[in-house]
C-alpha cells in the first residue's frame, strides 16, 4: 500500500523476550530542523503521524492486538516504489558472499553491483539498492583489519627498522587488539624533514583504501620545488583526539621539533590539534579548497558569476590587509552579502588564508600527489641540475651567482623575477639612521586593465639585508623583482649567503 512501518518503542522481559511492541509508521514524530541558516533548510521526513498498532504477548505465549490507530497525515508512496523502503530492503547471505569475494578480486562496488542488476533483468527485481552494497562492503573492509592484520603490519615494520634503525612507527590498538591508527615514517623522510621541515602541508582526502580508514600525509617542498614525504598514517576517525595523537606521533619522530608553518583544508577537529600539538606553528587553510566551494557556497544567489569574479579580486588582487578590508567591505556591502554566515566565518578566520594576511611567514605551497613516485623525481631533478644548466640571460654577476647556488628549477624563478623587473621604476625613497626605505612602482595586470602599484623595499646600509612587502618573499631567498631593481640601482651585484637558497 506504500506505507512503511517501524517499531516504534518495545519492551523484554525478564528473559530477554520481547513482551510487547508497538508498529507505527515511519513518519511519526515531528520533524526538527538543527540548522541556523533559515534559507538552507534539509529535507524532512517526519509528519508526527498517528498511524500505529500495539501489541503485547498474553498468558498462552501468542500475541495479542491491544490498540490501532489509522489516522495517516500524509500521502502514500506508489506501491512501485515500496522497494525503497528500508524496512523493505535486504542483502541475502549468497549475495554477501559474493560481494565479499569480488571486492578481494579488486572488483570495484559499481561493477559488483551492475552485474547482479544484469543477471536480476533489472532494479526492480533487487531486494537492495547500490548503496546497500556500498555500506556492506565497507563494513567487511573495516571489520577486515582485525587482530591478524595488526599483528601483520608490525611484523613488517620490525622488519623495515631491523633493515634500518631511523625506521620510526607508532600503533594505536584497541581494547580488543584491533588496530585504531597508526603512522609511520621512514629514514629517508626523517632525512628530509631536516632540510625541507620549515613547512608542511597535511592532508587527509586525496586517498582511498581498502580498510577504509583515513588516509593522512605530511608533505613539504624540496629543493626542486617537488613534493616530499615526511611521513603518513592511517587514521580510523578524524576527530580531535586522533588528530591529537598523530601529530604528537610524527612530532616525536621528528625529534621534537615544529615546523614553522602547516597548511591545512578547513576542518576544526585539525585546527583544535594543531593549537594543541603545534602551539608555535603558524596554521594556515589551503587557499584552493577554499576557493574551490565557491560553486557549492554562493550558487543559490542569482548574481552568482558577478559575485565570485568579485571575490577572486578582492582575494587575489589585494595586496595590502588595509586594501582586502577596504574591498572586501565594499563587496559585501555591493552584492548585499552581510546574512551569510559562510562568508562571515571566512573574514572572520582571515589572517588564516588570505594572502595578504600570510605573506609574512614563509610558505611553500605545492599540490602533487604526495605519494608519486617521489624519490625517483628528485633523484632524476638533481641529475638534470647536474647535467645541465640554464644560461644567463643577462651580463649581472648576481645572476651568474643565483646560476651557481639554485638547483635549476629555482634559478628559473630568480630569472622570471629579473626579467619582471623590467616593468619596475623607482619613484622615491627615504633615507632613516639604519636603512633606506625604497618606493618601486610596478605595471599589474588586473582584470582586462593595468595599474601601477607601489611596494616598500628596504635596505640597510651595507645591502646585506633586504626586505619587501610583497607576496613572493614568502619562499625564503628568492629576490623579489622589486629588490632587483633596488639592488641593481645601487650597483649591489653580489649577494651575501642568506639570501642564496640553501637547498
Amino acid at each position: 500500500m506504500g506505507f512503511e512501518v517501524i517499531i516504534r518503542s518495545s519492551r523484554k522481559g525478564d528473559d530477554g523476550e520481547v513482551t510487547n511492541a508497538t508498529l507505527a509508521c515511519s513518519c511519526t514524530r515531528k520533524s526538527s530542523s538543527n540548522t541556523r541558516n533559515a534559507f538552507k533548510l534539509y529535507p524532512v521526513t517526519k509528519t508526527d503521524c498517528k498511524a500505529r498498532v500495539g501489541a503485547a504477548v498474553r498468558g498462552n505465549g501468542k500475541w495479542k492486538i491491544c490498540s490501532v490507530g489509522l489516522n495517516d497525515n500524509h500521502e502514500l508512496s506508489s506501491p512501485t516504489k515500496t522497494r525503497y523502503f528500508r524496512s523493505n530492503r535486504g542483502i541475502q547471505p549468497y549475495v554477501k558472499r559474493r560481494l565479499e569475494v569480488n571486492d578481494r578480486a579488486g572488483i570495484r562496488p559499481n561493477k559488483n553491483f551492475n552485474s547482479m542488476l544484469v543477471e536480476a533483468g533489472g532494479p526492480e527485481n533487487l531486494t537492495f539498492l547500490q548503496k546497500d552494497c556500498r555500506n556492506y562492503i565497507e563494513k567487511v573492509r573495516r571489520m577486515r583489519l582485525g587482530v591478524g592484520d595488526a599483528y601483520a603490519i608490525q611484523k613488517y615494520f620490525l622488519k623495515m627498522q631491523k633493515d634500518n634503525a631511523n625506521f620510526f612507527y607508532m600503533m594505536d590498538l584497541d581494547d580488543e587488539g584491533r588496530l585504531h591508527n597508526v603512522i609511520w615514517v621512514d629514514a629517508r623522510s626523517r632525512t628530509a624533514f631536516k632540510e625541507f621541515g620549515d613547512v608542511v602541508t597535511f592532508d587527509t582526502t586525496f586517498l582511498t583504501n581498502k580498510y577504509d580508514m583515513s588516509f593522512a600525509a605530511f608533505v613539504g617542498v624540496d629543493h626542486h620545488g617537488h613534493s616530499t614525504l615526511l611521513g603518513c598514517g592511517l587514521i580510523s576517525h578524524e576527530d580531535t583526539e586522533t588528530f591529537v595523537w598523530l601529530f604528537e606521533s610524527w612530532l616525536a619522530c621528528m625529534w621534537n621539533c615544529a615546523p614553522n608553518a602547516i597548511i591545512t583544508y578547513q576542518d576544526k577537529a585539525m585546527q583544535n590539534a594543531i593549537e594543541i600539538v603545534f602551539s608555535g606553528t603558524r596554521h594556515r587553510w589551503c587557499l584552493w579548497h577554499i576557493m574551490k566551494k565557491l560553486p557549492k557556497k554562493l550558487r543559490g544567489y542569482n548574481e552568482y558569476e558577478h559575485i565570485k569574479f568579485a571575490l577572486q579580486n578582492v582575494v587575489y588582487d589585494s595586496l595590502t590587509r588595509e586594501e582586502f578590508e577596504q574591498r572586501w567591505t565594499g563587496f559585501i556591502d555591493k552584492y548585499n552579502l552581510h546574512n551569510n554566515e559562510w562568508l562571515l566565518g571566512l573574514y572572520n578566520e582571515r589572517q588564516r588564508w588570505v594572502p595578504s594576511f600570510v605573506k609574512d611567514t614563509f610558505w611553500a605551497e605545492q599540490y602533487e600527489n604526495a605519494l608519486c613516485d617521489k624519490v625517483e623525481k628528485e633523484k632524476e631533478a638533481d641529475f638534470r641540475s647536474w647535467k645541465s644548466s640554464i644560461p644567463c640571460i643577462t651580463g649581472y654577476p648576481m645572476e651568474k651567482q643565483f646560476q651557481e647556488a639554485y638547483t635549476t628549477a629555482k634559478f628559473k624563478e630568480f630569472q622570471q623575477e629579473l626579467t619582471a623587473k623590467l616593468h619596475c621604476e623607482i619613484s622615491s625613497f627615504r633615507a632613516t639612521e639604519s636603512e633606506i626605505e625604497y618606493i618601486v612602482k610596478e605595471v599589474v595586470v588586473v582584470g582586462e586593465t593595468c595599474r601601477s602599484v607601489p611596494f616598500v623595499v628596504c635596505c640597510d646600509d651595507c645591502g646585506c639585508d633586504v626586505r619587501c612587502n610583497c607576496r613572493l618573499f614568502e619562499f625564503r631567498g628568492i629576490i623579489c623583482r622589486h629588490a632587483i631593481t633596488v639592488l641593481l640601482h645601487k650597483d649591489i651585484y653580489h649577494i651575501s649567503e642568506k639570501f642564496i637558497l640553501r637547498r
